[in-house]
């Protein structure tokens, strides 16, 4: 049953048209997923729907009775109003006041937000989203629409929301980067993709899945209208024999033929490692600590970062991550112990300060500065393994046209600028990346271009993050923000640290039966493979088998050219190596293979 209907929506700001003609439905039970690069109007369309913003056209109604809550990306406040009566202002419906004051404690306490009286005008802006998302959730709704709400909610808080919203007996539309999110709590994923809207009733993996379908049938029918176009121009070019209805219709089919334009891809930004070369010293954390009143962040932490180290931080939200990025960026100082910076060092600060002012390291972006200048006071030229390009030439890679580089900042998404702030980043030739929450408001398909340029780049990569997907995808050594100022160290990415700290904590409880009985339950229920793990099992079979066949080529070459020496020299050195990767395939898939048996093993016990 249809509870929201969206028809013939458009929707066009300046010149460029975010919607087209589109139309929309939600049904009871839906768990919608909205999706699109930077820039194609994800945030009107949930305005759209929750009447927030009127279309250019068309119309949006819902059923008798249906409440729709609507989760802005910046929400507005009255500074002077407290926590909680800010929470009671939003649950007022038809005049009635509900009764949610309980729930709403519950949660605020939960996240973090537990002085019910403290003011607004004192909350940082993590804090606030916070308490606008519970002031919706706590509400009475049919219809949620969210709009980034993992963003500032720590790994613990997430996983929190990502049940509650699983066991939501409404419907839900939501806008967010956290893969595993979508993953776990969506049923369908809607794309906006150059003014349509594409609906995939699955979840994100799915979505990919047969989002490739879609776009190698796309790209199979140009293949056929090419074939028949070259078919038609060759009739075309021999002249009509005579003047007929049916050969009118067959030049009119013609000239429609060669107007349709191909199937558009979506661009994805290319980005080249361009950092600078390191030195022997590099970054030294030596016995550092740092309190703000009687809040001790961290105490005693030290650490030496190695070449190509990828490192995470992970803690609670206002634990302290941040303010250790700022130190060991030189913005702020320690209360005790000292960092030593290799001379050779050159930090990138990838921070969520973009918008305020010029603070040491931080750059400010002034709203009134157009985007090619933004990016020329960092450098003109850039060079990078494809040889100096220009920032111009570095914007275009970055999804910037060149009608948009003399835009000013201010009419930007804030996807766009937090692209833009990360291209200026690495214009800056940095070997130290420092990446405070990068994921944040960046389209997924540019963070997984982030991801694929971190994999090669040549230098150490520092991240704070909530987001799991992208430390399991990035990241080889987790830090742990834990009570009383300790950091503690894991090895692995964000689903390798969810395995050991249970048990780390049960084994420091007693271990009486009942104990032992919960850490077999922990240990079994969390066995898997990591990302990098289930992407190789995925692709290693096809991969032996791709090195055997190579294998059989080279021998039967060689069998053809049993008289050429020099090339049967070449050959067998060929064949020496293949056979080598063949055997490291061979000994990782019998491993692969041993760890997929238990995880189904287990899974049939469970």
């Amino acid at each position: 049953m249809n509870i929201l209907s969206a028809e013939n929506i458009s929707k066009s700001y300046s010149d460029k048209k975010l919607l087209n003609d589109v139309s929309f439905f939600i049904h009871e039970g839906d768990k919608i997923g909205v999706i699109g690069i930077n820039g194609t109007g994800k945030s009107t369309f949930l305005k759209i729907i929750s009447k927030i913003e009127a279309p250019d056209s068309g119309s949006v109604t819902t059923s008798s009775g249906i409440i729709v809550r609507y989760l802005p990306q910046h929400p507005v406040f009255d500074r002077d109003m407290s926590i909680i009566d800010y929470i009671n202002l939003n649950n007022r419906s038809g005049g009635h006041l509900w009764d949610t004051d309980t729930d709403a404690k519950a949660l605020l306490t939960k996240f973090g937000l537990d002085d019910f009286q403290q003011k607004i005008s004192s909350l940082s802006g993590g804090q606030k989203k916070r308490l606008s998302l519970i002031s919706i959730l706590v509400s009475p709704a049919d219809i949620l629409v969210l709009d980034e709400p993992t963003n500032h909610l720590d790994s613990e808080m997430a996983e929190y929301l990502e049940e509650y919203l699983k066991n939501f007996r409404g419907a839900i539309v939501m806008v967010t980067h956290d893969r595993y999110f979508l993953d776990s709590v969506t049923n369908c994923i809607v794309e906006i993709d150059k003014g349509g809207l594409y609906r995939y009733n699955t979840n994100y993996s799915g979505f990919l899945s047969l989002k490739a379908e879609r776009e190698e049938m796309a790209v199979a029918s140009d293949r056929k209208r090419k074939s028949i176009l070259r078919t038609e121009l060759k009739w075309i070019q021999r002249g009509a024999l005579a003047r007929s209805t049916k050969q009118k219709a067959r030049i009119e089919r013609y000239e429609e033929m060669k107007n349709t334009k191909d199937h558009t891809f979506d661009k994805t930004v290319e980005i080249s490692s361009v950092s600078s070369r390191l030195g022997r010293t590099l970054i030294e954390l030596n016995n550092i600590s740092k309190s703000y009143g009687e809040k001790t962040l961290f105490k005693d932490f030290s650490y030496i970062f190695l070449k190509n180290d990828r490192v995470g931080f992970i803690g609670k939200n206002g634990c302290g991550k941040t303010t250790l990025m700022k130190i060991i960026a030189g913005i702020e100082k320690p209360d005790s112990g000292n960092v030593v910076i290799g001379q050779t060092v050159k930090i990138g600060y990838y921070t969520q300060e973009i918008e305020t002012e010029d603070t040491g390291r931080i750059s400010y972006m002034n709203p009134k500065k157009r985007v090619i200048d933004y990016i020329r006071d960092t450098a003109e030229y850039v060079k990078t393994p494809d040889g100096t390009i220009t920032a111009s030439q570095m914007l275009e890679k970055f999804l910037f046209p060149s009608y948009l580089q003399y835009s000013l900042i201010e009419r930007l998404s804030g996807g766009e600028k937090r692209r833009l702030n990360l291209l200026r980043v690495l214009m800056e030739s940095p070997n130290v990346l420092i990446l405070d929450e990068p994921t944040n408001d960046l389209d997924i398909a540019t963070m997984t271009i982030l991801e694929q340029f971190l994999d090669s780049f040549e230098g150490i990569v520092i991240a704070v993050s909530h987001d799991r997907y992208f430390l399991d995808r990035t990241i080889n050594r987790i830090f742990a923000f834990e009570e009383n100022g300790l950091i503690r160290q894991y090895e692995g990415g964000y689903t390798d640290y969810s395995i050991k700290k249970p048990q780390e904590n049960i084994t420091k409880a007693n271990e009486n039966t009942e104990k032992k009985d919960t850490y077999k339950k922990t240990h079994e229920k969390k066995l898997k493979f990591t990302f990098k793990e289930q992407r190789e099992f995925e692709t290693i079979e096809s991969d032996i088998e791709a090195l055997e066949n190579k294998i059989s080529e080279i021998e039967k070459e060689m069998a053809e050219n049993s008289t050429d020496f020099v090339k049967l020299d070449n050959l067998s050195r060929e064949k020496e190596q293949t056979e080598e990767l063949l055997s490291e395939k061979m000994e990782r898939w019998e491993y692969l293979e041993e760890l997929n048996a238990k995880i189904e093993e287990q899974n049939a016990h469970s």
